[in-house]
């Protein structure tokens, strides 16, 4: 399926207010209610949107700390790889989990209440992973920025 200016703007509309009424997304991409409805149904069926969701206020939850851990493995076979992976989904606080091209295998996105919260999930999960050979955290500081917003 290809897309087009409609679904675009259909698109970039519905990853910034996702529960914008139909009625309010016909009005701002300029179509009737129920041709709107058909393409956002269209879009949802073929995958381009693949769920609705609520984003939440870390610093609110009380989990304002962001921590980016680089991952090397002892080795690249798929049993270790596989391993990482089935090991590392299962930690709540992992928000992320990237295979990479560079110096470290695997970066995580990490959150904790505070610097010792995180030295818990460290010392009780990050540490007990499968095939790590070396782990190297850096503390976010501040985020200038952050969207969930793809380029549409």
């Amino acid at each position: 399926m290809s897309l087009d200016t409609i679904d675009r703007a259909i698109l970039r509309v519905l990853q910034r207010q996702g529960r914008i009424s139909n009625a309010d997304l016909s009005t701002r991409v300029h179509l009737s209610p129920s041709a709107c409805h058909r393409r956002v149904q269209r879009l949802e069926q073929a995958g381009f949107v693949r769920d609705y969701v609520a984003l939440l206020d870390a610093r609110k939850l009380g989990v304002s700390t962001t921590v980016f851990v680089e991952i090397t493995l002892q080795g690249q076979s798929d049993e270790i790889l596989e391993a990482f992976e089935a090991a590392v989904s299962k930690i709540p606080d992992v928000l992320e989990c990237h295979l990479m091209a560079g110096s470290a295998d695997y970066i995580l996105k990490v959150v904790a209440e505070s610097t010792e919260d995180f030295a818990r999930i460290h010392r009780q999960h990050l540490t007990r992973l499968p095939g790590v050979a070396q782990m190297q955290s850096s503390f976010a500081l501040r985020t200038v920025f952050k969207t969930t917003a793809l380029p549409v």
